[in-house]
């Protein structure tokens, strides 16, 4: 079996709430021994509570992969990278090091690196992963292109990212404001920008000192 293909995961982080629900839903999934495989970010913590999910991006050529001196990381030939296989897993946290995306996670308890391995129990039978199907913003959409498009007709979904001078292609999708027409997520440069902060003015006691 295999994810069929054109079912495509889309993660829209603008659309996050921070309710978690994706992150408990995660922790049932068979394969993940009650761990969560995602995670939440905040975005700019100083000056806003907007969480955006993490997800494996499921790299075409997965640096995870490239790192590992045991070669216990495999991607699937349906573009799946799958969590660390147990009997090979030396647990050198290599992979936890070179991800861009800081995706792998070292369960020491186990000994064994584990990530989102988008469900494979569940989509490579057709199902959805287990965060998709309880996002109630749909933050995390999994479904076709043509789905994605009717629904969210001033986003464009982006799978390449730029890490300094390497492009880095990707099985999920990032969803961008269509007005941008971005090729591709520039994440170094995203790094160094300034915070917008915001000024809130309450007028509740205003006339009230008087």
């Amino acid at each position: 079996m295999s994810v069929h293909s054109n079912m495509e995961f889309f993660v829209d982080p603008m659309r996050c709430i921070g309710c978690q629900a994706c992150m408990q839903a995660c922790t049932e999934c068979d394969t993940h021994k009650g761990h969560s495989m995602i995670h939440l970010d905040y975005l700019d913590r100083a000056h806003s509570v907007q969480t955006a999910p993490v997800v494996c991006m499921h790299c075409e050529s997965p640096t995870c992969a490239e790192v590992c001196p045991a070669d216990a990381i495999k991607r699937t030939e349906d573009g799946v990278v799958q969590t660390a296989r147990k009997p090979r897993c030396i647990a050198c946290n290599n992979c936890v090091l070179a991800c861009p995306f800081g995706v792998p996670k070292m369960q020491t308890e186990f000994k064994l690196m584990m990530k989102c391995d988008m469900c494979y129990d569940r989509t490579s039978a057709g199902k959805r992963p287990m965060c998709a199907t309880v996002c109630p913003s749909q933050a995390l959409f999994f479904g076709t292109r043509e789905q994605i498009e009717e629904l969210r007709p001033r986003s464009t979904p982006i799978n390449q990212f730029r890490f300094g001078g390497q492009i880095i292609t990707t099985k999920v999708s990032m969803m961008a404001p269509k007005a941008a027409r971005a090729e591709y997520v520039d994440v170094t440069a995203a790094m160094n920008e300034q915070a917008t902060g915001r000024t809130i003015t309450l007028n509740i006691l205003d006339g009230m000192c008087e």
